[in-house]
């Protein structure tokens, strides 16, 4: 067993017994011929098939395949990034179980990371057949991430990549209660390097993002990324003064044309103050939860079982 191997490989999984076995598979075969020593190490998001019994039973048969057993589902942010913050291995390579990530990539990121890149991060290619809502929304997050974060979200990078051990210790020393862990790797502002690749079909199993996940990712990344949204209420508020200037001059006019005046002012005013309250209520109930979360210094996940990891680990 190798307490503090060259590479950590991080596979996060949940209902993934189709695929555990086949992805440790493929990423031994990828790695073995580069002569690094390595681990694997699995963290199980309270799986109800047999994932788990099937990843003890890998662990039996081979010491560096490690596995994390979360008390409860802990969400897709915080169970990978907290397995993340586990791994002992000079580099961290971050992949899902389901072959989304291809493993032959491996081989380029340790490439790359040899040759002095503190972050190597594979880039989706676009996807032609996702549905046209999904491509809209999936702009719409991106282009508020462009124009609102305080740091560049790279587009279709899902944090499937390599991430040298300080990158790791400099996201840890965020502290972030609710990870989103690929925009934390460009704040912390080592170099990036990014890798195309075309997204496979997946190994086996449904994907477990829906609509509200991808809208929880894309809030998650907003809310903990941007301090510059704090400050848009500031333009809705200028926005609204004015449409009220527009409003109290349209009145003016209608009383000298011997019109109605009330509903101008009652309009110019209902509609500034509302557009001002509600866009902005839930952000800033959003930022007031995150607050509340780092007080309480809340982990990331629970864990109920560790297996093959170093006594001290």
């Amino acid at each position: 067993m190798q307490d503090n191997p060259e590479i950590s490989v991080v596979i996060p999984c949940y209902n993934e017994e189709k695929n555990v076995e086949a992805i440790a598979s493929a990423v031994i075969q990828q790695l073995s011929p580069l002569g690094l020593s390595f681990d694997i190490i699995f963290i199980d998001n309270d799986s109800s098939d047999n994932t788990v019994p099937l990843l003890r039973e890998m662990c039996s048969k081979n010491p560096n395949i490690r596995l994390i057993i979360n008390t409860r589902n802990f969400g897709q942010m915080r169970s990978p990034t907290h397995a993340i913050y586990q791994a002992r291995g000079e580099g961290v390579i971050g992949m899902c179980a389901d072959f989304q990530d291809p493993p032959e990539l491996l081989p380029e990121f340790v490439a790359a990371w040899k040759n002095g890149d503190d972050i190597v991060l594979g880039v989706r290619d676009v996807e032609q057949n996702a549905g046209l809502i999904k491509r809209g929304f999936r702009q719409l997050s991106y282009w508020a991430a462009r124009n609102f974060s305080d740091y560049p979200i790279i587009p279709n990078a899902t944090g499937f990549g390599l991430y040298d051990q300080k990158v790791v210790r400099a996201t840890r020393d965020l502290a972030e209660p609710e990870p989103f862990f690929r925009g934390m790797l460009v704040e912390t502002g080592f170099r990036v390097t990014t890798i195309s690749y075309s997204r496979p079909e997946r190994a086996a199993g449904d994907s477990k993002n829906n609509f509200f996940t991808l809208l929880d990712f894309a809030m998650s990344s907003l809310a903990g990324s941007s301090k510059r949204l704090l400050r848009v209420p500031l333009y809705f508020g200028f926005l609204g003064a004015l449409m009220s200037l527009i409003m109290v001059i349209g009145g003016l006019f209608s009383y000298l044309l011997d019109g109605p005046v009330a509903g101008w002012f009652i309009a110019a005013f209902v509609q500034a103050q509302l557009s001002l309250l509600f866009g902005f209520l839930g952000l800033v109930g959003d930022n007031l939860r995150i607050v509340s979360e780092r007080t309480r210094k809340t982990p990331l996940v629970l864990e109920r079982e560790r297996v093959n990891f170093p006594p001290d680990c």
